[in-house]
């Protein structure tokens, strides 16, 4: 295999690799956007892969488990928006009981369904999220340099990768071209002005924690029946820690933030290249360094070095109605 092959080949993996980190960090970015820290979006993407697994298992429909899916990440978040936005609860402690709700729930009910120690059965062909094959694929495959990339890595993805990356913009156009987008910043910003303005700031977090779950609902389904066959236990592996991570670097903005999961996607597909692997003059790198380096980038990002990330003024902070 020569260097193109390679690089070709560690671009796909980049792409399969980057979906759910995009799905989860735009979740992210419109529950920040409107104040709401959402620490429970590795919870969800766990919780609706496994919802998507088991449905998707039973009726052999690979949309019947993007549903089941999407409803279960869609509970999780109006749990999240009852503890943190009509109680006004710590929203870290929210989040994180989410995830260890996720992390044991689909465990034990995995284990008392099925029998095979939290996993679930392979789904068919049928229940799984197919490859599509773009026009002209196969005709451009012999043209130099642009056919191994349409035919490889752009073609060849199935729907939710599609989807994945129609939501970056779709997400900018609904952020900064819509009247929802224009309050939904707001409301992270200065929400004492939304309300003396008539407008419900309850009513405005509840939506953008429910367009969170939606979104994480598509995340976790990608990783159980798209780029998986069967749920596995903790199959999120960290990817919504990860997702906030990307969110943090990008700077809150959904562009940056697809920009920022391909880089993150690009490290875990070359660490899982490089296992094995001596690089000349220096020896087998461990893979863990490549794993590390998401964190170490957005630790320089916050450390101030190639410039400041703020987070929303009223992020994490419950509003209470002045009288």
């Amino acid at each position: 295999m020569d260097s193109f092959d390679i690089l070709i080949s560690i671009l796909g993996s980049t792409i399969r690799l980057s979906i759910p980190l995009i799905f989860t960090a735009l979740a992210g970015l419109f529950s920040e956007r409107a104040g709401i820290f959402d620490i429970g979006l590795e919870g969800k993407m766990l919780a609706a892969a496994f919802a998507a697994a088991c449905t998707a298992h039973l009726t052999g429909s690979a949309w019947a488990g993007l549903c089941a899916g999407l409803g279960i990440s869609l509970f999780f978040s109006l749990i999240h928006g009852f503890a943190s936005i009509t109680n006004r609860g710590n929203q870290i402690i929210s989040g994180v009981a989410l995830n260890f709700v996720a992390a044991g729930l689909t465990v034990v009910l995995g284990q008392a369904w099925f029998g095979q120690g939290g996993r679930t059965p392979q789904v068919t062909n049928d229940g799984r999220f197919a490859p599509i094959i773009l026009p002209g694929a196969d005709a451009m495959r012999d043209v130099p340099f642009i056919g191994p990339i349409y035919a490889n890595v752009i073609s060849g993805n199935n729907i939710l990768t599609y989807i994945a990356f129609l939501a970056v913009p779709l997400s900018w156009w609904v952020l900064y071209r819509t009247r929802f987008g224009l309050r939904l910043r707001a409301v992270g910003e200065n929400p004492g002005a939304v309300d003396t303005a008539g407008i419900s700031v309850t009513f405005l977090r509840y939506r953008a924690v429910l367009v969170a779950g939606f979104l994480c609902g598509f995340s976790g389904t990608y990783l159980a029946i798209a780029q998986s066959a069967a749920f596995i236990k903790d199959m999120s592996a960290g990817k919504g820690y990860i997702a906030l991570a990307a969110l943090i670097f990008a700077k809150w903005k959904p562009v940056p933030v697809m920009f920022a999961c391909l880089l993150f996607g690009f490290l875990d597909a070359l660490a899982n290249f490089m296992q094995g692997k001596a690089v000349p003059g220096i020896g087998e790198v461990p893979v863990q360094i490549f794993q590390a380096l998401p964190y170490i980038l957005t630790c320089i990002l916050l450390a101030g070095f190639i410039g400041a990330a703020n987070p929303p003024k009223a992020g994490g902070v419950p509003y209470t109605k002045e009288r």
